[in-house]
């Protein structure tokens, strides 16, 4: 034995709610004739009816005549626009025909007028040129000329070759004349200082042996009397003479002989000495050149 349970089932729907009677059902028999005649009473809603579809009918067609009177005139003003596009696309062709021939001719104008500027201005060039020309050759040559490019070769060689030895040889001429005179400035300020030295030596030796001889007896008579203090002081100040002492002690004739006699010799020697120094040093510049 099998069961099978049924598939679930839609929900059936609601019924309709039906309320129960609550009165009494009454009924009436009328019978032909008794409410109306429809032929009297039809005959104004037919009426009604006529005129109304009569009257839409008429409508319509007059709707129709003005359509197509409105399409008449639509027709007529189209074509009325079509002719005047026409004739005014004719009229911007010729405005535009008679621009271009107008561009044209200016155009042919301004060409004849640049071909005789051009013309006009290439044969002042030639002009120009001709008269440049002329005195062109010449002066190209001689800025060559001027420039080095044609040129003596005998001078080209005097001022390559010659004129910068002669130069340099004069320069170390000079140079060696420069250190010959250095070496004899510096000769001369050397003996110049050793004669200064040798003269202030005999000065002061000559002055210390004149003072030592004339005060020679006064400090004698005077060592008698004066302590040792004294005679310190004395011999310190014989030792120190001055210049400004000298004529007090000697008279002015001898001062001046002897100084003058030893100035002669002085200089007779440093002369000597000067003139040897520089022949030997014009010998070494000799032997060096």
């Amino acid at each position: 034995m099998e069961c099978q349970t049924d598939a679930f089932l839609d929900r059936p729907t609601t019924p309709l709610f039906i309320p129960a009677k609550t009165g009494k059902d009454v009924a009436t028999q009328i019978l032909e004739g008794e409410l109306f005649d429809f032929d009297l009473e039809v005959k104004p809603m037919l009426e009604v009816l006529v005129g109304k579809t009569i009257e839409q009918a008429l409508l319509e067609v007059m709707e129709e005549e003005e359509l197509a009177n409105l399409r008449a005139s639509q027709y007529a003003y189209e074509e009325l626009r079509n002719a005047e596009l026409a004739e005014i696309q004719r009229l911007e062709e010729q405005e535009r025909r008679h621009r271009e021939e107008k561009e044209r001719r200016k155009q042919q104008q301004w060409d004849v007028i640049h071909k005789h500027n051009e013309t006009s201005q290439k044969i002042a060039a030639r002009a120009f040129a001709q008269r440049y020309l002329a005195d062109l050759l010449p002066s190209v040559f001689d800025s060559l000329r001027d420039g080095g490019y044609f040129f003596d070769p005998i001078e080209r060689d005097i001022e390559i070759g010659f004129l910068p030895w002669l130069m340099n040889e004069v320069e170390k001429t000079m140079e060696h004349s420069m250190v010959g005179r250095i070496v004899l400035d510096m000769l001369i300020r050397e003996v110049v200082d050793r004669r200064l030295t040798m003269y202030e030596r005999k000065e002061d030796k000559q002055q210390s042996v004149q003072l030592e001889a004339g005060l020679g007896g006064a400090e004698a008579a005077r060592g008698s009397l004066a302590g040792p203090e004294s005679q310190d002081q004395s011999t310190s100040q014989s030792q120190r003479p001055d210049r400004d002492s000298l004529p007090r002690t000697l008279p002015e004739g001898r001062y001046t002989e002897i100084t003058s006699s030893q100035e002669r010799e002085l200089v007779e020697e440093e002369e000597e000495a000067v003139s040897g120094e520089v022949r030997k040093s014009l010998g070494r510049e000799e032997l060096s050149q």
